[in-house]
């Protein structure tokens, strides 16, 4: 069986509070095994007999949309995919010293050039951003509150969905469930 990490879009956020208990439930009615979740904000582990992850992204997402009746975008990185990213060395430890907050973008395929232009637009002395892969890293030299930059305007710009995750999170994760 393959292992694997689900990061969802809006969950426990912006109204939507689901129990962890009934998100394990949903997914274990998706017919995956060993379900279980990381802090309450989105965070599933689990494992499938599937390896396309692209196919088990869309059934978690109708399995979601059914059960819950509003769209969670999902996106699902094996063990490995999260500990190369706990890892990633995306800006200078000098970069790093110096930031309030520093996150990861879920997104379901690397970006186009002309997505990652746009993504650069969003740059400011504040606000930073390193790109590899399915994923998106984001420096942030104030609080997130405090900087220009959401989720929204990002989704909205870009016209794609993702999720962000705080490094911290992404650690913590890749520490607790190390591929195998």
């Amino acid at each position: 069986m393959a292992e694997y990490i689900a990061f969802l879009r809006g969950i426990n956020v912006g109204g939507h509070n689901i129990k962890m208990d009934v998100l394990c439930e949903r997914f274990e009615a998706a017919g995956l095994a060993k379900v279980e979740t990381f802090i309450a904000s989105g965070n599933v582990i689990f494992e499938s007999r599937s390896a396309d992850t692209a196919q088990l992204e869309a059934k978690i997402e109708r399995q979601l949309a059914l059960s819950l009746g509003y769209d969670v975008a999902t996106f699902i990185r094996t063990r490995a995919e999260v500990a190369h990213l706990a890892d990633c060395a995306a800006f200078s430890e000098e970069k790093l010293a110096s930031a309030r907050a520093f996150c990861v973008a879920f997104v379901k395929a690397p970006l186009s050039a002309a997505q990652a232009a746009t993504l650069q637009q969003f740059a400011t002395d504040v606000d930073e951003f390193h790109t590899t892969g399915r994923e998106i890293f984001w420096l942030c030299k104030v609080r997130q509150s405090e900087s220009k930059f959401s989720n929204a305007q990002f989704e909205r710009k870009m016209g794609i969905a993702g999720t962000f995750r705080s490094i911290t999170t992404v650690k913590k994760l890749a520490t607790k469930y190390p591929p195998r």
